[in-house]
Order: structure tokens, then C-alpha cells, then sequence
């Protein structure tokens, strides 16, 4: 049986804790969902936003060179043509070169090479170098492919600044990464080379732009030029170098989803930075932070509630259920036939335990006073019906014995005569005391007495055995349980002129259980006389049997019934059509409640 205390724990763990703790996942689950669609779609706007500035940025820094072409002095000085070159004219290029470097403010170093007569100049700082003569200078590889292309500019990944023209000045100190711009100076009429204008840009400006993807420090962005070379990292130590296999190969997958569970976003560029490529890296420790810190919130919170909710069934266990409990115990100290009068109820509770506890310890008085009632009308019944047995029995067989000594004294004046009368005054004897509880050695040799007159009295030898084992005769029983057995063989058989039938008594103990049996091999029942003979003498005792048939058998049954319950009894059975049997069937009681019982027949 379940406790209140237990049903209460479930009933908090059905109805409070699990409720909350499916809410918290549910709240995870939604609020996740919630978060991952904001994100994804504020990292669509931070990348639509990002690539127009870094196109629009891009756009005006290869667009810078073009203000050069409004200078036409220093166009005449890269013609061929021209007789004044630039020996003639050095404040021409001096004056061109200075203006363009400090047009912005991100321009580390300027470049210009002349065709014609293969000199550069550069600008570092605002100042000037002077002419260097660069033959090869159109056969490295950036400006080699730009010359031979269609495309009017190409853009180095970020490099170390270096010096262009030793004439230069730049300290060594000076370790900027640097992003560089080639442009080509075309003649437009005729479509020819006239020089190349190199720009080195610092980094800090498409950084800070970049920058506008990064939220916090666990994401990260990248930008890649068209051969995979990364041109920003938010890891700076990744900068001009390729991008990494792995990392390469999660940003070209379809899904938006790494294995990780992080968040990859890759937008391709178009204008001048066409099939550049930005990406954005979004871990999903840092997506979920949040979420993660609210549902650990909400966790500790629950932890909370199951303490007090323990603590509420501590307390209620101990307010409610303890008087409960120990209204439960008083209760089954006085369950059943166990009704301890010195049972304390507490009848001064003004609550509901206190109301239960008057009424059952008022219903308890009651059914005391039933039990004590029922008792002695129960003890004064079983004299009364002992009394009625007694009276059934003695008279009918005391007649027959009287019978047998007139018959004795008839015949002759034996001394025989003294032999059965005084074994008919020890069954009287025996008789006067059949109220009370003998050994089935002392019910034995009554029934020998009795064999004894019989043998007398019909005159003839008396097949019959005894067999009682030594174990068995200690043994107490109610008087006169087994002499009215044999009368019925002596009524339905010798009365009855059937004299060869044998007579056999014997007792045995089985599973706790004595068994006394009354059998003999003379005249049987049919099966129909059987059922309607059981059903007579099991009936109860205020149903009568027709003319006082079988009256003997019934009240042995009804006496056994009286004394052990229901568990003992008297069955009989015609030994399939072979003669009748009857057997007594006794459970062994404790020492205790032999003794009691003998006191009581005492």
C-alpha cells in the first residue's frame, strides 16, 4: 500500500516538476528557433550592407588613378612623342604625385612608372623619391598579367609594405601590412601603355568595414579574393595567405549548418571585387549563449522549486500525514478480532483526524460491547445445544444397554452380570462428564466399553479393529465423538441382520490436521442417497433433519463446527458403493488454546 507521503511526491513530481521542466525545454526549443531565424536573418542584412560598403569602398579607391588623367602635363611627359620629358619637367611629376598621394588619407605609398622610359617615382610620407630606372618592372607577375589583360587595375593580397625604389625613404621600422592597387595609364585615343600607378592602401579602413560582421569574439568573418587568398581574417595572422582546406571546404557546402552546429554565411561580390567572396562564421556557443544562460537560469530555479516542494512534503508529511499515520496504526491494532480496549484515541483534535478518532473510538466501545455480548450468549448456545446432544444421544443408548443386562440376567445368574453393569456405570460416567474435553485414549476405551455390551447384546462375535497409533491418544478432543458413529454401525447393519460386516477405527495426523475415521464394508448408499444425505447434515442447526434421521452425524459436525471453525467438519463417503465411511476431520490446536478451551469446558 502506497503512503500519503509517497502519492503526495508523485503528485509534485507529476503535476509540478515535470510541467516545469518540459515548459524550460519547450521555452529552449522556441526561443532557439526564435534566435537562430533573427540571426540568420540579421547576418543576411549585415552581409547585404558590408558588401556594399566594401564595394563602394573598392570602387573609389581603383577609381582614384582616373584623377590623374585630368592632368594633362603630366600626360605629355609619358608620351613618346613629347620632346620635353621628364629631365625637363620634374616638378610636373613631383607636384601630380603629391596631390594624388594625399587625396586619402589611407595611402601609404604611391607608385608611378613611365612606359616610355621605364623610371618610376614613388611618394612615401609626402615626400618624393627620386628616378628609378625599373626595366623589369613590367615583367613581374601581378603587372605582367595586367598589362596582358582587358582589365584596367588588379589588387595584391595584403603584403608586408616594401620599397619600390631604394631612393625612397622608409625605415625599417615601418612593418604595415598593406594592400596594393595596380592601375594602368592608357592613352585613350590610341589605346596605348603610357605607365602604371601603384597605390598602397593600409588595411584599417576595409577592416573597420569588415569589422560591422563581427558581434562579439567568437564569430569571425573572412574575405577572399577571386584564388582564394584571404584578404581579411578577424584572425589577422591568417590575412594574405590561403584559406585553409577544412575551413574551405565547410564554406563551400550547401548547408548553412557546419558539423559543429555553427552558422556559415558566404556572400559572392560583384563590381570591382567580382567573385570575391565574404563570409561570416557564427559558432553556436556564442548563438546560443544566451538561450543556454536562460534555460540554466531556469534550471536553477526549478532545482529551487523541487527543494521547497521536498520541503512542503516534509512539512506536510509531518502535519497531516504523521496524525494520519498513527490514526492508521491504532487501527490495525484493533482490526479484526484483536479489539485492545487499551487503544488511546486522541478525541481533543478539532479537525478532521480528531473527528475520525472519536467516532472510531466510540465505535470501537460498541463493538466491544457487541463482541462481550455475543460472547457469553455464544458460550450459554453451546451448553444449551450440548445439552440438546446429550439428551439425543444417552437416552437411545442407555435404553439398548439396559436391554443387554435384562437380557443377561434372563438367561442365568452369571457373574458376567457384574462385569457389564459396571462398564455401563463407567460410560455413564464418562457421559456425565461429556461436556468436557477429553484424550482420544479415554474416548477409545469408551467405545471398547461399548463394544463390549454390544457383543452381549447381539450375542454373536464382533468383527472389528482398533488401530490408533500411541502418537494420537495424547491428544484432547471433545467427548463422544466417535461412540454415535459406531451406534450407526450397529443400526445398519446388525439391526438390520447384516452380522459378517467388519468395523474398523483407526486415526491418523495429516498437513496439521487429525483425522479420526469410522468405516465398515456393510450395506452402501446409492450416489443420489449420498448428495442428499451431505446436504442434510451440513445445513445449519435451525433447519431439522426428517424424523430425526442421521441426527448423530449432524450433531458431530455441527459440535466440531462449534469447537474449530470452519475448518473442521465431518465428511462421509460410501467407498464406492463398498460400504460407508465417516471421517472426523480436527485441526491440532496450539498448547494455549487447549488449555483454554479445557478451562472452559471445566
Amino acid at each position: 500500500m502506497k503512503s500519503i507521503q509517497s502519492r503526495l511526491l508523485i503528485m509534485l513530481i507529476m503535476f509540478i516538476i515535470l510541467p516545469y521542466f518540459l515548459s524550460v525545454l519547450l521555452i529552449y526549443g522556441y526561443t532557439k528557433k526564435n534566435v537562430e531565424r533573427y540571426e540568420l536573418a540579421s547576418s543576411h542584412d549585415q552581409m547585404q550592407e558590408v558588401s556594399e560598403h566594401l564595394e563602394q569602398y573598392f570602387q573609389d579607391m581603383i577609381h582614384l588613378p582616373y584623377m590623374l588623367y585630368r592632368n594633362p602635363d603630366l600626360f605629355r611627359i609619358s608620351d613618346d612623342d613629347v620632346e620635353d620629358s621628364v629631365y625637363s619637367n620634374p616638378l610636373i611629376i613631383e607636384k601630380a604625385l603629391k596631390t594624388f598621394y594625399l587625396m586619402r588619407r589611407e595611402i601609404r605609398q604611391v607608385r608611378y612608372y613611365i612606359a616610355n622610359e621605364e623610371n618610376s617615382f614613388s611618394v612615401y610620407n609626402a615626400m618624393i623619391s627620386a628616378r628609378k630606372h625599373q626595366p623589369d618592372l613590367l615583367k613581374q607577375n601581378s603587372i605582367h598579367d595586367l598589362v596582358n589583360s582587358e582589365e584596367n587595375f588588379v589588387i595584391e593580397p595584403p603584403h608586408q609594405i616594401e620599397n619600390y625604389t631604394d631612393a625612397a625613404i622608409i625605415p625599417q621600422s615601418d612593418k604595415t601590412m598593406v594592400l596594393t592597387i595596380h592601375h594602368k595609364i592608357m592613352d585613350v585615343l590610341s589605346n596605348e601603355l603610357l605607365g602604371i600607378i601603384t597605390v598602397d592602401i593600409d588595411m584599417d579602413e576595409y577592416i573597420r568595414i569588415s569589422n560591422r560582421l563581427i558581434q562579439g569574439g567568437e564569430e569571425s568573418a573572412f574575405l577572399m579574393d577571386s584564388d582564394g587568398l584571404i584578404i581579411y581574417a578577424s584572425d589577422q595572422d591568417l590575412i594574405g595567405k590561403p584559406m585553409p582546406t577544412e575551413l574551405r571546404s565547410q564554406i563551400n557546402q550547401e548547408e548553412i549548418y557546419s558539423d559543429d552546429g555553427d552558422i556559415i554565411l558566404s556572400k559572392t561580390l560583384s563590381g570591382p571585387l567580382d567573385q570575391w567572396e565574404l563570409v561570416k562564421i557564427t559558432p553556436s556557443e556564442f548563438l546560443f549563449n544566451e538561450v543556454r544562460q536562460t534555460a540554466h537560469t531556469n534550471i536553477i530555479v526549478g532545482v529551487g522549486v523541487v527543494f521547497l516542494g521536498l520541503l512542503m512534503v516534509v512539512i506536510i508529511s509531518y502535519k497531516i500525514t504523521r496524525p494520519i499515520k498513527l490514526l492508521s496504526r491504532k487501527v490495525r491494532r484493533i482490526e479484526g478480532e484483536n479489539m485492545d480496549k487499551d487503544v488511546l484515541f486522541d478525541d481533543q483534535r478539532e479537525d478532521e483526524i480528531g473527528h475520525l478518532e472519536k467516532h472510531i473510538k466510540g465505535m470501537m466501545d460498541r463493538i466491544n460491547l457487541h463482541i462481550e455480548r455475543e460472547y457469553k450468549l455464544e458460550i450459554e448456545n453451546r451448553k444449551n445445544q450440548f445439552k440438546a446432544l446429550k439428551s439425543q444421544v444417552n437416552p437411545h443408548f442407555l435404553y439398548n444397554s439396559l436391554q443387554s443386562i435384562g437380557a443377561v440376567a434372563l438367561r442365568s445368574n452369571s457373574p458376567d452380570v457384574y462385569k457389564y453393569v459396571t462398564s455401563l456405570s463407567r460410560m455413564m460416567r464418562y457421559s456425565i462428564r461429556a461436556d468436557q474435553w477429553v484424550t482420544v485414549q479415554s474416548e477409545v476405551d469408551y467405545i471398547k466399553a461399548y463394544l463390549d455390551l454390544q457383543m452381549e447384546r447381539f450375542r454373536t462375535s464382533l468383527s472389528y479393529s482398533i488401530d490408533i497409533h500411541e502418537t494420537i491418544l495424547d491428544i484432547r478432543v471433545p467427548s463422544m465423538i466417535l461412540q454415535p458413529l459406531v451406534e450407526n454401525f450397529f443400526k445398519h447393519c446388525y439391526e438390520e441382520g447384516v452380522y459378517d460386516a467388519h468395523l474398523h477405527v483407526y486415526g491418523e495426523v495429516r498437513e496439521e490436521y487429525l483425522y479420526l475415521v469410522v468405516e465398515n464394508d456393510g450395506p452402501s448408499l446409492t450416489d443420489e442417497e449420498l448428495v442428499a444425505l451431505r446436504e442434510k447434515f451440513y445445513t445449519t442447526g435451525d433447519e431439522e433433519i426428517d424424523s430425526h434421521e442421521h441426527i448423530g452425524l449432524k450433531n458431530i459436525h455441527e459440535r466440531l463446527v462449534l469447537n474449530y471453525g470452519p475448518r473442521a467438519g465431518l465428511e462421509i463417503d460410501t467407498k464406492q458403493g463398498q460400504g460407508f465411511s465417516v471421517r472426523l476431520k480436527i485441526p491440532i490446536r496450539a498448547k494455549e488454546d487447549e488449555k483454554h478451551e479445557s478451562s472452559i469446558g471445566g
